[in-house]
């Protein structure tokens, strides 16, 4: 699709393009240190951080980018950036 300057872009939503291909690191849980806290869902720019069946935290990788925002504030270092392997 080409835009001029000053195209229209139909509105849409981000849930139909998955961007967690964009990746070079990909953050890991490492459950048994988990406090439950809340920081990696409440700080996660893509909003791919959810709260799981058992109150543990989940990443979407379908759209996390890798931005490593969740493991720098996990307190109890629960989130380790790991590289991406494909």
């Amino acid at each position: 699709m080409r835009l001029c300057i000053g195209g229209i872009v139909e509105p849409g939503t981000t849930l139909a393009n998955k961007t967690g291909g964009w990746r070079s690191f990909k953050p890991e849980y490492h459950y048994e240190r988990c406090t439950k806290c809340g920081l990696c869902e409440l700080l996660c720019p893509e909003s791919c951080v959810a709260r799981g069946d058992e109150g543990y935290y989940e990443i979407d990788y379908d759209y996390c980018k890798g931005c490593g925002i969740c493991a720098h504030e996990c307190p109890t270092g629960t989130i380790e950036m790991v590289l991406e392997v494909k």
